[in-house]
């Protein structure tokens, strides 16, 4: 047989195709997967009754949708303050546990009084929410920190309630939150700086609760969140996220859709 002959054999091709699976397997050994990509929430601080902030809506709803920054899962929620509620339109969504949220991060930061519309990337950056170029490079800057790993395993919803069972890594000092956030919503605002105008939004929060502290061992729980009123037919998202007690960074974030 040519030498020619016998490189294409079948027996040879199989001999060759053994050995090559064999390296494969070698090489998985020796490299063992990669840690999951990390997830950077982005808040945004905002309400119907500021003309300025429906862009800022849109920028949260195109990271979303668009997830632009390579090999990082961007975990978005819209939270509506209520200290524009004053101004001639009550804003549905709005809450005073939002606006007590933002004055906490407005402490953190130093900033002589808050603002609407507001980025907050992962507790650790603030950013004007019509700033798109410094929004990205702040979730780019986030995404390459360390993250805990944090994953939901099981998610069911049941009466007024949603049961889930989640997994996260050991940390010491670190806080647990769970907010039920609906997918979408939109409202037709009939007074105040965006009367006559339909607004969309993306994860706007309705809830938020405090359902583990970390310890020394990674966690395997189960857990139930009663659902906000209203929400027990509507399309919602679970989002987890790991605060750091001493910074106020959020060092891991999850999320899921019902």
């Amino acid at each position: 047989m040519s030498d020619s002959s016998y490189l294409k054999s079948p027996a040879r091709l199989c001999c060759l195709a053994l050995a090559a699976a064999s390296t494969a397997v070698l090489h998985a050994a020796a490299n063992p997967a990669q840690p999951a990509s990390p997830a950077v929430l982005v808040e945004l601080f905002t309400s119907e009754g500021c003309s300025s902030c429906p862009p800022a809506d849109r920028l949260l709803a195109e990271l979303d949708r668009k997830q632009p920054v390579p090999g990082t899962t961007v975990v978005v929620l819209s939270e509506h303050v209520d200290y524009w509620n004053q101004l001639g339109w009550r804003d549905p969504f709005s809450s005073h546990q939002w606006s007590e949220r933002q004055e906490e991060y407005g402490r953190h930061f130093g900033l002589d009084s808050v603002y609407t519309p507001q980025i907050v990337i992962d507790g650790d950056i603030q950013a004007s929410g019509n700033d798109s170029r410094a929004v990205l490079t702040a979730i780019e800057r986030s995404a390459i920190q360390p993250h805990l790993e944090i994953a939901i395993s099981s998610l069911e919803r049941s009466g007024d309630g949603v049961h889930l069972r989640f997994s996260a890594g050991a940390a010491e000092g670190v806080t647990l939150y769970a907010v039920i956030a609906d997918d979408a919503d939109h409202s037709s605002v009939e007074r105040g700086e965006n009367a006559g105008r339909t607004l969309e939004h993306v994860a706007v929060a309705r809830s938020l609760v405090r359902v583990a502290d970390l310890q020394s061992t990674p966690l395997d729980k189960a857990t139930s969140l009663a659902l906000p009123p209203g929400a027990a037919n509507r399309h919602i998202r679970i989002i987890l996220f790991a605060r750091n007690g001493s910074s106020g960074h959020i060092v891991g974030v999850a999320a899921r859709e019902l």
